[in-house]
């Protein structure tokens, strides 16, 4: 099967055990990842060379046959390309010279877009010729409201002021950043499925800043509109969404004509998911990044507890959120073990 198990999972299939990869699976909890890195001046030059790129996102799979690679990049490529400038502080993350004003809008342009971000695209063709036909390759992309947070706060936040009362005071200058980011993410979305990519994810990992109303105004819409807008242009693509620490509001994205999953993180409870979410939507998630890094009987219990839950309907094994830097690689070789021996408990 090319990409079989993963793509039909996402189709609705249920395996006898469910697919599994990990998001940040390519990353510095690996040392053969920070032999690569070392090798880079920048985080950026790193997303920008293919060779290295494609190395990074098969060493996962290589190490624990995983059922899915992601390619090596970030969400922050895009207000690149768009013209903002970005760098990542060793140590600190990322950094962009942020918005202040509408008026700087006029210097964002998706003109250069997809010349600029030519080798994300062609790190995905080189993956996809180097993994097994029935590993699956992801793109992804930040979603709208995500990137609007990193471009106005100029890196991350703790409590995401600038960006929301932008948005509450001004919302039609508000909406034509969104909008401008949209359709650059429906380009970097359709280049990479056109590279060779099998399904795409959209991270909206702030979309839980946001109250009810906002919430469905900027982030579930135009998440959805951009899922339209792929689909129009190939219409098989899974895409796979992660609205993060959305709760309850996750009901809202159940949304099969738009996403073939729904990606959810670590504070929504799996028998609540099994119950409201997963009849109508095939689920990823969502074990406790620490339980990873824990190891040994808890990372046993609580994934089987978590298998026991979801297992039985459409389900991809990932976690709530990445892989943490200080994770014990044979940690991640466990938990694969653990779900590929799993079987139901007796009832």
């Amino acid at each position: 099967m090319s990409a079989g198990k993963f793509l039909a999972t996402l189709g609705g299939t249920r395996f006898p055990t469910p697919p599994i990869w990990l998001m940040r699976q390519a990353g510095r909890y690996l040392p053969e990842y920070r032999a690569v890195r070392e090798t880079t001046k920048s985080f950026l030059d790193f997303c920008y060379t293919p060779d290295k790129a494609v190395e990074v996102t098969l060493q996962p799979v290589r190490r624990f046959g995983l059922d899915a690679a992601i390619v090596f990049s970030d969400i922050l490529v895009v207000p690149d390309a768009l013209g903002q400038k970005v760098w990542f502080e060793e140590g600190e993350g990322p950094r962009l010279e942020a918005l202040t004003d509408p008026a700087q809008f006029g210097q964002l342009s998706r003109a250069r877009l997809i010349d600029h971000l030519a080798p994300v695209y062609r790190a995905i063709s080189l993956a996809r010729e180097g993994l097994p036909s029935e590993t699956a390759l992801l793109g992804f992309a930040g979603a709208p409201f995500t990137l609007a947070c990193y471009m106005i706060e100029g890196g991350s936040s703790r409590d995401f002021a600038k960006v929301k009362i932008w948005a509450y005071r001004h919302p039609d200058s508000f909406g034509l950043l969104i909008d401008l980011l949209a359709e650059a993410i429906v380009d970097h979305l359709v280049c990479q499925v056109e590279a060779g990519a099998d399904a795409v994810q959209l991270f909206d990992s702030w979309a839980g800043v946001l109250p009810e109303e906002q919430l469905f105004r900027w982030s579930l819409e135009p998440m959805v509109r951009i899922a339209h807008a792929v689909k129009e242009r190939h219409p098989t693509v899974p895409i796979i969404a992660f609205p993060r620490a959305v709760g309850p509001a996750a009901l809202m994205y159940r949304r099969p004509d738009a996403f073939a999953a729904l990606s959810i993180d670590t504070g929504i409870g799996a028998h609540w998911a099994a119950q409201e979410l997963q009849p109508h939507i095939c689920l990823q998630g969502n074990l406790d990044p620490l339980m990873l890094v824990a190891g040994g009987g808890a990372l046993k219990r609580e994934t089987r507890r978590i298998l026991d839950k979801l297992a039985h309907g459409p389900f991809v094994f990932n976690l709530g959120h990445g892989v943490m830097q200080q994770t014990p690689p044979e940690h991640v070789a466990e938990l694969v073990d653990i779900v590929r021996q799993w079987k139901p408990s007796p009832s």
